[in-house]
């Protein structure tokens, strides 16, 4: 199959002709019809170890089963599906407590160590980046990473569900537990910020703040249910937050830039008592500061990582897909471009000038 191969980190990738091994027990193949370039892949192409290359990275996807090994029941050829990196056994104390991104066996979702690598060239293994490796014709993983979409749901849509939405939407909806009459303030409006927004509006928060330097996804964020909008470019984002909440500050305030001073903002803008929730992807190595005294312990604000979302991928894909169908949940103003995988790089290029939501693979021949 054709698939884009990283050899060296922040050199471009090379469209080669990979292997990829039949499905074995408890694995799937699907074609892939669709794969969204996310930042966590961009990140990854500049910061990846060399222990860890040749790889295929791209993580968002969407496509259709060909093939499924002995024991998979879930799934059957023809199936829609979007993949989710959420990998999980499915029986440890975490999944049968329904947090699947907290497993403690992941490693049950790959093949043995003794096993043929699941992709290969020129007889040496290729890694897949998140078990996934998304920028190919087909990948072979675990069926726990996929979920069943309705076939009426475009691919493109249905890839940005499997990271951008599972990521932005389910950090406001599933960690944060948002209500009715929260407020909340989003620092990043790229598409998983444009989706913690839009997960706010949808559970029901009366003032969702969206934060950015540029205007035109300012502009955007109104579509995904922002009540109010900041030009952090040529105002102080704090002060403007404090404004609209009346001194106070926000209950949520949601970092989806992976940058150490849009984090500090966060924490800044999130009232006594509330909770900062750090879900950009952030480069190896970044240390971030605050003040232990004063804004944990006398200001009593918590400050989360968040996975994925806290997804269990089963349930919440399935779920967006359907608000999508009737109307309710914007995945159309996501998708900002299509391109095939001989001009991923100009896809990546796009993580540099922040210019658009969500780019999105859809031609691989």
């Amino acid at each position: 199959m054709r698939a884009a191969v990283l050899h060296t980190p922040g050199e471009p990738m090379t469209i080669e002709e990979v292997e990829i091994a039949a499905p074995g027990p408890g694995e799937v193949l699907v074609e892939v019809r669709a794969s969204g370039i996310c930042h966590s892949d961009f990140l990854a192409s500049r910061t990846l170890p060399p222990g860890l290359l040749p790889i295929i990275l791209g993580h968002e996807v969407a496509g259709v089963v060909l093939e499924v090994g002995p024991g998979v029941r879930r799934l059957t050829p023809g199936d829609h599906v979007v993949a989710c990196e959420v990998s999980h056994c499915g029986h440890c104390v975490e999944c049968i407590s329904g947090r699947p991104a907290r497993c403690i066996r992941t490693i049950e979702t790959e093949r043995q160590q003794d096993a043929d690598s699941r992709l290969s060239l020129d007889g040496k293994a290729v890694a897949a980046f998140s078990h996934i490796g998304g920028f190919a014709e087909r990948i072979l993983l675990h069926p726990n990473n996929l979920a069943i979409v309705p076939k009426e749901l475009p691919f493109d849509r249905a890839a940005v569900l499997g990271c951008a939405v599972a990521t932005g939407a389910g950090a406001a909806i599933n960690t944060a537990s948002v209500r009715v009459g929260d407020t909340v303030a989003v620092f990043g409006c790229g598409g998983v910020g444009l989706s913690a927004l839009q997960g706010a509006a949808l559970a029901g928060a009366r003032r969702v703040i969206a934060i950015d330097i540029q205007l035109a996804k300012l502009d955007l964020a109104r579509r995904f249910g922002a009540t109010d909008t900041i030009d952090a470019s040529d105002t102080d984002a704090v002060t403007e937050v404090l404004r609209l909440t009346d001194g106070i500050g926000v209950d949520y305030a949601f970092e989806a830039a992976g940058v150490t001073s849009t984090a500090r903002q966060a924490i800044a803008a999130t009232r006594p008592t509330g909770t900062t929730f750090l879900i950009g992807m952030q480069s190896p190595g970044t240390i971030l500061e605050f003040d232990v005294f004063q804004e944990l312990m006398l200001d009593k604000k918590s400050i989360h990582s968040v996975y994925m979302g806290s997804t269990n991928p089963q349930r919440d894909i399935p779920l967006y897909a359907e608000l999508y169908l009737q109307g309710r949940f914007n995945l159309d103003d996501l998708v900002s471009r299509h391109v095939s995988l001989d001009d991923l790089e100009e896809g990546f290029a796009s993580f540099q000038n922040g210019s658009v939501a969500r780019t999105v693979v859809t031609s691989f021949r």
